[in-house]
């Protein structure tokens, strides 16, 4: 339940330049907890490769640095849209936006995907202005759409549709980077999130 330092350090770091289109090594200051959250997005699409390989061949990230969101995508199974038999909500309100739920907790089952305790995507969003999730489930036939604002302190009504396609999840959110002392999602951090998008 740590997401890192939230204050800026520099350091020597492979990024990916823009400029070369390559991946260079090269000084930065970044802030390790904007990383964290991030990653904790990019590592939950990438674990659905693990879960649907036969599925999912895509994972597409957008940085819009100008409005200060990021979004990741990618076109495995999407979480189901479902009422949670014990918790009365809908599963994916659940992963997203209530703490200290999982799937991920048992220590003999062998470990192939990242996360644990149920914090994961939900440090993304309370560490986020606004947090936007959408999924679609074909074995429901039904799309789910959800936002949070104010660090997840304020959660808007869950919204479903009927959806004919293939299943997909995007999360697109806002860093709240006041809490990072940040202005700007600036170069040297998007540089460092792109290389771990290839990695």
């Amino acid at each position: 339940s740590y997401v890192g330092s939230v204050e800026a350090q520099t350091d020597k770091m492979w990024v990916f330049d823009k400029a070369e289109t390559k991946i260079v090594q090269k000084t930065i200051t970044y802030v390790p907890g904007l990383y964290k959250i991030f990653d904790e997005i990019l590592v939950n699409a990438a674990d659905n490769a693990v879960r649907d390989p036969e599925n999912m061949d895509s994972i597409w990230v957008e940085f819009d640095q100008k409005q200060g969101c990021i979004s990741i995508c990618n076109n495995g199974q999407g979480l189901p849209v479902v009422m949670h038999k014990e918790h009365k909500v809908m599963v994916p309100e659940l992963v997203f936006g209530h703490l200290l739920t999982s799937d991920n907790y048992d220590d003999k089952e062998k470990k192939v995907t990242g996360g644990r305790n149920g914090y994961g995507a939900k440090l993304t969003n309370i560490f986020s202005k606004k947090f936007i999730l959408e999924t679609a489930d074909c074995k429901t036939g039904l799309r789910f759409k959800q936002e949070w604002q104010n660090n997840m302190q304020v959660r808007g009504e869950a919204e479903t549709e009927k959806f004919e396609g293939n299943d997909y999840t995007c999360v697109t959110f806002w860093p709240d980077l006041a809490q990072f002392h940040m202005e700007k999602l600036d170069d040297d951090i998007v540089d460092f999130m792109t290389k771990r998008v290839y990695d």
